[in-house]
């Protein structure tokens, strides 16, 4: 894992300057425009700063985990095909919105939202059934398939077969979760990213604590011990989730404020969806909710701001949504919220950690 993690840092230190390079040069950059004056002005600084900068961190990671990791491993695979499916869909969504011209005056708009969903929830329905193949037992009692709820001791006695206080998912209600945590991880980390650094440092913080869960899920003494599920050869996936943070960290060196690069919906389409796939894996769903708690406010803000307008006709619940741009609008500078949601999901991590002994 730790040389997954330095591969992937060090591919993205190397290849970024010149990415970037490319990206200026076929004037791939960043116009996005918000419906609050005020906003679009404080902004006019970012204008054309390049995106489509998570092709470097998909690269990454996918070159340190084809290096180090078994690929053999069925859960290798399927994080392998949610990173590519995930980052193909982001883009083709950023290019669309580069490119075309559509619409009369031109289009930015990229992926329509139900063709951006319906993709997402494909790649949900393939995995969820494919995982959930992958974790099948003889019994169809695995610990793979158990809903393990918050505080629950979740555990099997070897000898005495399925624990009867548990509930065993069948297939439909596994694919079920797996395309809800997929879907919504990855627009929720889409979400986010709106300001320089910032989606890019949760997720490497969430991936962290991601790291030491399917850690303890894939060792059975540690598992056992701390009464979590077991789920066999899930440990590999301590890999991917190495590589993810190595490649995050490589790309907050240019993300940083002043950015002089975007990930865009390239990368954080995928980074989410990678997230919520590896929770399902290790049944860890909630704790994931937990640790991400901030991607969940800022894409539980927009949901309310957008139903709240339709429904009042025109009134608003934050003076702009995501929740990170009502933040700034109310008088925090950029760089406050940024370390502020990076102090909250520190936080949120080490609880959801910690809950795992206090039950």
């Amino acid at each position: 894992a730790f040389l997954s993690g330095f591969i992937s840092f060090f591919a993205v230190i190397v290849g970024g300057p010149r990415l970037i390079s490319w990206l200026r040069a076929k004037k791939i950059g960043d116009k996005a425009q918000f419906d609050v004056a005020e906003l679009n002005a404080a902004l006019a600084s970012k204008a054309n700063t390049p995106t489509m900068g998570g092709v470097l961190i998909a690269a990454a990671i996918l070159a340190a985990t084809l290096l180090v990791a078994d690929l053999r491993n069925s859960y290798i695979q399927y994080a392998l095909i949610t990173i590519v499916w995930l980052a193909c869909v982001g883009g083709a969504d950023d290019w669309l919105k580069l490119t075309a011209s559509s619409r009369p005056g031109g289009s930015r708009q990229g992926l329509y939202a139900w063709e951006k969903l319906v993709f997402q929830l494909g790649i949900g329905v393939l995995i969820g059934y494919f995982a959930y193949s992958a974790g099948f037992s003889a019994d169809d009692h695995s610990m793979a398939h158990a809903l393990n709820i918050p505080f629950q001791k979740s555990y099997e006695n070897p000898s005495a077969g399925p624990n009867p206080a548990l509930i065993y998912l069948p297939v439909g209600a596994y694919v079920v979760f797996t395309l809800l945590m997929m879907t919504g991880m990855s627009n929720a980390v889409n979400i986010t990213d709106g300001m320089d650094g910032l989606a890019t440092g949760i997720t490497i913080i969430v991936t962290i604590g991601m790291l030491v869960l399917c850690f303890i899920a894939g060792d059975e003494a540690t598992a056992r011990t701390l009464l979590v599920p077991y789920v066999p050869t899930s440990g590999e996936l301590t890999i991917v989730c190495a590589a993810t943070i190595g490649a995050s960290l490589g790309f907050l060196w240019f993300n940083c404020s002043p950015a002089q690069v975007f990930m865009g919906d390239t990368g954080a389409l995928f980074l989410g969806g990678l997230l919520g796939y590896m929770a399902v894996v290790i049944r860890q769903e909630a704790l994931l909710l937990l640790m991400a708690g901030v991607f969940l406010i800022e894409i539980g803000s927009v949901v309310l701001q957008v139903g709240y307008f339709k429904w009042t006709k025109g009134k608003r619940i934050f003076r702009c949504a995501p929740y990170h741009w009502h933040l700034h609008r109310s008088g925090w500078r950029e760089t406050t919220v940024v370390n502020r949601f990076y102090i909250i999901t520190i936080l949120l991590v080490a609880v959801a950690l910690a809950s795992i002994k206090l039950r």
